[in-house]
């Protein structure tokens, strides 16, 4: 099977079965939501959706975030991982907001790389939810998913070389739910360790099912929609 033909079918199942996929970040504005993805990184989006009320109440613009130091922030984050630098991080990004954009989360990727905390992937996450911009933010899951549906050559052994073999044959008006269809395939049924493949309905293309899973053998018909996992 080609690429092309291998992106036809995911994007055709995954159009029909989940057409309106969303971060499971939980925000109401642009601000909400780059603190949360700035506190995402190696860490579950049901922790951050747990510290954040409390973070919000205390700083609930970046007015506020923007004044405040690393230490007024670490106690709203202490369960988060590494809270010492996000702390750091978040305090550096509120304040360069107020400095440099008035308060508001700049639309440009170059941009919002100028915040502390704030990498391609993170900048990616907050143009392609909040300003609907064909950007694909590559994090675990998305880089293994792609490798093992076989999206993606395995040259691409950098989240940059992910990105880019993945918009090369992705719509791009399709390209910010392809990125919450692979995190949440990834999260629920093509996890690290032991994918569900028994109820994935991928796996008549998938290389890594075709390869490991059943070497040599057709794929079994039938199998139930994961629709419900995600």
């Amino acid at each position: 099977m080609t690429r092309p033909e291998r992106f036809r079918r995911f994007l055709d199942y995954f159009t029909t079965a989940f057409p309106e996929p969303k971060t499971e970040l939980a925000y109401r504005n642009p601000y909400e939501l780059i603190v949360a993805v700035v506190l995402s990184a190696q860490c579950t989006d049901k922790r951050v959706n747990q510290v954040m009320p409390a973070l919000l109440e205390q700083f609930p613009t970046a007015a506020e975030l923007g004044v405040a130091t690393a230490d007024d922030i670490f106690p709203f984050i202490r369960s988060v991982s590494y809270p010492n630098n996000k702390a750091k991080h978040l305090a550096g990004l509120g304040k360069l907001l107020l400095e440099e954009f008035e308060g508001e989360v700049p639309s440009t990727i170059e941009e919002l790389q100028r915040l502390p905390g704030v990498g391609r992937k993170t900048a990616n996450v907050v143009v392609s939810v909040i300003y609907n911009q064909p950007a694909m933010a590559v994090d675990t899951h998305v880089f293994r998913v792609s490798h093992r549906l076989g999206l993606v050559p395995k040259t691409a052994t950098t989240p940059l070389a992910v990105e880019r073999a993945l918009v090369k044959y992705t719509p791009q008006e399709v390209i910010p739910k392809a990125h919450h269809w692979l995190i949440l395939h990834g999260r629920y049924i093509c996890v690290a360790r032991t994918p569900k493949c028994s109820i994935c309905p991928l796996t008549d293309f998938c290389a890594y099912y075709a390869k490991v899973v059943a070497p040599g053998l057709a794929p079994a018909a039938g199998k139930p929609s994961a629709k419900s996992q995600l």
